[in-house]
């Protein structure tokens, strides 16, 4: 018997601003029949990686510039250290820019600050791509960290500047902050989480809120995609993340269900309509 769901893509989802120019930059060179290799995974899902890997685009590791010579090497939205620059560089090869704007101005004062002599914490994931780039910036005086319990209050100087990857989750930085704070530590607090990111967690509840089910379609290692799942999650407990139209089960759905498909910023919108897509035949 036939579902007869009503299916809604929310608007605001998908590919952020700098997202969006990473993957153009993309397309421009592809499409001009160039050589492209990117370093790293050039968006948080796999779905749109294979989409550009079959236009001719090649993901490669750090390790793999030095053997390459004269050919294109996209830096993706995270950004990168600049001893990144240099090995490009080194051998000749072109480094097309495409860092996300905010990460730019983000490695640009977290420099500064490290100039100023100013002891750093980054808020973030350890290996993620951005905040490694935010490192490679300072050099020292700096710790990563991505829960509060990870310090180590008695080795911290009494005065700290906190920073954050743009991707976190703007409410844990709060606390984080305060609780530093309350251990009597003096804090300059840098938010520096991207007001895109942080203005779609409201949004995407009051999504959710309308729903009797949501499918969060993001990749699992989308830090993003993650804080927006659980933002659906608390206030709609038929809440899934999956990553692509094959992770979808039919049992998750009662006949006549209100579903919510959203993403995160590392979403494709075509990944979103193909989840509705397949939604609409069950």
């Amino acid at each position: 018997m036939k579902l007869n769901l009503d299916i809604e893509i929310d608007s605001q989802s998908g590919f952020c601003f700098g997202v969006k120019e990473a993957i153009r930059k993309a397309e421009d060179v592809l499409s001009q029949g160039k050589k492209l290799y990117c370093l790293g995974q050039i968006v948080h899902n796999q779905e749109e990686i294979k989409r550009l890997e079959d236009l001719g685009m090649v993901t490669i590791d750090l390790g793999d510039i030095e053997k390459l010579k004269g050919e294109n090497i996209l830096i993706r939205a995270h950004g990168e250290p600049p001893e990144t620059y240099n090995s490009i560089e080194k051998n000749h090869n072109v480094s097309i820019e495409a860092t996300c704007p905010v990460v730019l101005k983000l490695q640009d004062r977290i420099k500064a600050t490290h100039d100023d002599g100013d002891f750093i914490l980054i808020f973030g994931k350890k290996q993620h791509p951005e905040v490694l780039g935010l490192a490679g910036q300072i050099g020292g005086d700096y710790l990563i960290f991505k829960e509060f319990e990870e310090l180590v209050i008695d080795d911290l100087p009494d005065r700290i500047t906190l920073y954050s990857q743009t991707t976190m989750d703007v409410d844990q930085l709060l606390i984080i902050a305060e609780k530093l704070k309350q251990a009597g530590k003096e804090v300059v607090l840098k938010d520096t989480v991207c007001r895109q990111v942080l203005g779609r967690k409201n949004e995407i509840q009051i999504f959710a809120k309308k729903k009797n089910i949501i499918l969060m379609v993001a990749g699992k290692n989308s830090s993003n995609g993650q804080i927006l799942y659980e933002a659906c999650k608390l206030v709609n407990s038929r809440s899934y993340h999956i990553s692509s139209v094959g992770e979808v089960s039919p049992e998750w759905f009662l006949s006549g269900d209100k579903v919510g498909i959203c993403g995160a910023t590392s979403t494709p919108d075509w990944l979103m309509k193909d989840v509705e897509v397949y939604l609409t035949g069950l």
